[in-house]
């Protein structure tokens, strides 16, 4: 039988799980079969297994982080909020519905067979488990149907290091406050507390550190440092959007939308050193943009409307008819057409919702209830404009949509594109789909002049694309990028971020007590 540990916080934010993808890492490398696990996540940043099957982003960072292929046992509830109030509900990988919390609470316990199958499955597999937990155990309103903290390490016994964030204060009242309102059978299962995000010189900390644990009679077993790594976030609390970013050399603008999802796509984009990527809510923030991204939505329709409503649709289609590149990916792909069509209310719950889409590319979409999941593999096609360079080019990626896209010929609602006699529309991608052994050729996307949209997440991963895509947008601004000279090694560049995580758990943890707390147990 797998051991395992679990890793509980304070509260949200605290580092969860960049602790337990760094802890992935520490066990891989000495030598263990590990994989992470998480009964139920809340996020919009996902992603679809090689059998097509849907999970939250986090412990696809940790899977990758323990070296092994990701699969949805790893996160068997997923829940992608919809609104303030409801959310879609994902069960081993595929949507079940629509939920309000409520209800959703109401039928918490009966997924409880659920997650126990998707962790015997990873017990038959591996050495080590590393759970995370959500939140905060102390959530005294939601403890009577808890899955997911304290319920989940009751359930399969596991020892807990319960980790503060010190960088927003208070930590010791965090941690001595979580403590006392545990269960007497609770606290037991502590079997160690770290303190995350520290500034400073840990000398100062040191008597807090001995009056903390004897208020608590927990060992402290680590001080981690105030650290940036470039890790997978959780959507809702990741640093990324509230960061100030000056233009560099070359200035991306992507659209926040209030449901932004797989904001990830963009992380090979931000990890070039000659390009700024700005995440921008309001057309006060727009500037002069080289490239504007529209992401993926969970509400699509919403988001549109949002953006009519603020000005920033306004702002994109002045820039489109000036020549500024617009790329859309999933759902800003789908709001770069005519039409968006909502008759069953897969959307938002209202159904026979028809609107206007921003009339960039000559598309309609119509919503539907079943979701497409799969990963696709192919090339590009060919490319118009001022990314032409991508034409022939490999590409791959996932997809995870519930609505079809088709063309609706040539014309285009709003006069938005020039000579629009003269525009040539072309199918993006040319893919065939990578899922359970299909096989299944299809085109994908759309360009126009320079107009780009596409269904694929992932579709700058390859460091060809990206490097054609920056030194395309460099060339326009008089420059002349080295041929090769802004391309490097993504899964390299991730591998050396994982390592340096490792370092870091190494370094500060107590990994003996951690490797004593795996063999012993609660």
């Amino acid at each position: 039988m797998a051991k395992c540990i679990m890793i509980q916080g304070t509260m949200s934010n605290v580092g969860k799980s960049a602790i337990a993808a760094g802890l992935c890492r520490v066990l891989k490398q000495d030598g263990y079969k590990v994989a992470p696990f998480k009964s139920q996540n809340m996020a919009l940043n996902s992603f679809i297994t090689q059998n097509g099957l849907e999970m939250g982003r986090a412990q696809v960072m940790q899977a990758e982080a323990a070296g092994i292929e990701p699969e949805v046992s790893m996160n068997p509830i997923l829940l992608k909020p919809t609104n303030d109030t409801g959310s879609q509900v994902i069960i081993n990988g595929k949507p079940i519905g629509v939920m309000s919390a409520v209800e959703y609470y109401r039928h918490k316990r009966d997924y409880i067979p659920y997650i126990l199958e998707a962790y015997r499955e990873l017990e038959k597999k591996y050495d080590v488990i590393v759970i995370e937990g959500a939140g905060s155990p102390a959530e005294i309103n939601l403890k009577k149907d808890d899955i997911v903290n304290m319920g989940m390490a009751e359930l399969v016994d596991a020892p807990v290091l319960l980790v503060g964030d010190i960088d927003r204060g208070g930590v010791f009242a965090q941690i001595a406050g979580t403590v006392m309102l545990l269960e007497e059978k609770e606290r037991k299962r502590i079997a160690g507390t770290v303190i995350n995000k520290f500034r400073g010189d840990v000398s100062i900390l040191e008597p807090g550190l001995k009056m903390l644990e004897d208020r608590t009679d927990i060992p402290v077993l680590g001080v981690v440092p105030y650290f940036y790594l470039d890790l997978d976030e959780e959507d809702s609390l990741t640093e990324r959007f509230h960061k100030k970013e000056k233009p560099g050399l070359v200035d991306i603008a992507v659209i926040r939308f209030p449901r932004i999802s797989n904001f990830t796509d963009l992380a090979p984009l931000e990890a070039i050193k000659e390009v700024s990527v700005r995440y921008i809510s309001s057309p006060a923030d727009f500037g002069q943009p080289d490239l504007v991204i529209l992401p993926g939505s969970k509400n699509t329709i919403s988001d549109l409307l949002w953006m009519r409503q603020n000005g920033l649709e306004a702002a994109v289609l002045k820039k489109a008819a000036g020549g500024t590149p617009i790329w859309g990916i999933c759902g800003g792909y789908q709001m770069m057409g005519q039409t968006l069509s909502d008759q069953e209310g897969t959307e938002a719950g209202v159904p026979g919702r028809t609107i206007s889409g921003m009339g960039l590319l000559p598309l309609q979409t119509q919503f539907q209830e079943e979701k497409t999941r799969t990963q696709v593999k192919g090339c590009f096609g060919t490319v118009s404009g001022i990314f032409s360079g991508l034409s022939g080019m490999e590409a791959e990626g996932y997809e995870i949509h519930m609505g079809e896209t088709s063309s609706v010929g040539g014309d285009i609602v709003k006069n938005v594109i020039k000579e629009q006699e003269k525009a040539v529309n072309h199918s993006l991608l040319k893919l065939r789909e990578e899922q359970a052994g299909n096989h299944t050729e299809k085109q994908d996307g759309c360009c126009r002049d320079n107009l780009y949209g596409t269904y694929v997440h992932g579709i700058f991963d390859k460091a060809e694309v990206a490097e054609t895509i920056v030194c395309a947008l460099m060339k326009e601004k008089g420059m002349e990028p080295e041929v090769g000279g802004l391309s490097f090694d993504y899964e390299k560049y991730r591998e050396e971020q994982y390592n340096r995580l490792a370092d870091t758990m190494r370094k500060y943890l107590d990994m003996e007590a951690i490797y004593r707390i795996l063999e012993e147990g609660v």
